[in-house]
């Protein structure tokens, strides 16, 4: 089994920044990508980003060149950067644990709310 706690969402103005935390514990050898999903209100779950452990990464198009994905290994972390904000990217955030940066995972995290208001 994979636990997985995130942090750091809330609100903020469009064009701003957050940075979402994801801690892994249990089984984490087993897991080699850790990712972020996100839900709008009202739509379906969809990929944010992916890293696997060796660093390779995945981003939906919609977030290319403005949130940046990261871990750092050691602890079993990953992080998402989110620069210029649109009203758009409010949904609620997921950690998720698996084996590739295509697919989610079977693991997830509970959920953090992201607000950006216009």
């Amino acid at each position: 089994q994979v636990q997985l706690v995130e942090s750091g969402g809330g609100l903020v103005q469009a064009g701003g920044s957050l940075t979402l935390s994801c801690a892994a514990s249990g089984s984490v050898v087993v897991i080699n990508v850790l990712g972020w999903y996100r839900q709008p209100p009202g739509k379906q779950r969809e990929l944010v980003a992916a890293i696997s452990v060796a660093g390779h990464s995945n981003y939906a198009d919609s977030v290319k060149g403005r949130f940046t994905i990261s871990r750092d290994n050691a602890k079993s972390t990953v992080y998402l950067q989110m620069n210029s904000l649109k009203p758009e990217d409010t949904a609620v955030y997921y950690c998720n644990a698996g084996y590739s940066t295509r697919m989610a995972g079977e693991y997830w995290g509970q959920g953090t709310q992201v607000t950006v208001s216009s």
